[in-house]
Parts: C-alpha cells; sequence; structure tokens
C-alpha cells in the first residue's frame, strides 16, 4: 500500500503533468495557426485530412505534450524535494 507521502507526490506530479498538458497544448495550437495560417486538425485520423498535415499534427502534439509533462514533472519534483528534503522514491537514480 502507498504511505502518505507516495500518494502526495502522485497527487501532486498528476496536477503538474495536466496543467503542463494543458498550456502545451493551448500553446501548440496558437503555433500551429501562426505557422500554417490554419486551424489545427480536428480530427487528424479522418481521410479528408491530408496526410502530411495529419502526421506533422501528430508529431507536434506528441512531442510537445510529452515534453510539457516531462519539464512539469521534473518542477513539481524540485518543488517536493525542497519541501520534503528528498526526492520522491520513484525519482531517485542509484549512484
Amino acid at each position: 500500500m502507498a504511505d502518505k507521502g507516495d500518494l502526495g507526490w502522485r497527487v501532486m506530479a498528476g496536477a503538474a503533468a495536466f496543467a503542463g498538458g494543458f498550456v502545451a497544448k493551448k500553446a501548440i495550437t496558437l503555433a500551429w495557426k501562426k505557422s500554417t495560417g490554419k486551424e489545427p486538425p480536428t480530427n487528424p485520423e479522418s481521410p479528408e485530412v491530408a496526410l502530411t498535415e495529419a502526421i506533422g499534427w501528430a508529431v507536434v502534439m506528441g512531442v510537445g505534450m510529452e515534453l510539457a509533462r516531462l519539464l512539469a514533472t521534473r518542477a513539481a519534483a524540485k518543488q517536493w524535494a525542497k519541501g520534503t528534503g528528498q526526492l520522491p522514491s520513484n525519482l531517485k537514480t542509484e549512484a
């Protein structure tokens, strides 16, 4: 069973990842509009969307969302370590 610290970290990391993803989606959508001059595809799986556009959107969203999640989780881990004096157990590396 997870202890209080582990549960607290999971909640904090989940909230950070959610917030990072939300901001990233807004930023990526805005950047797509500025760079292409049109709205991103709402359903890239549809055959009516050009394959190059669908692939481009999938790559940009995939990389952008994962990068945002990574950065948000790392920032949350720094704050967790600052408050508790140690990193969450699943983020510790064995030296």
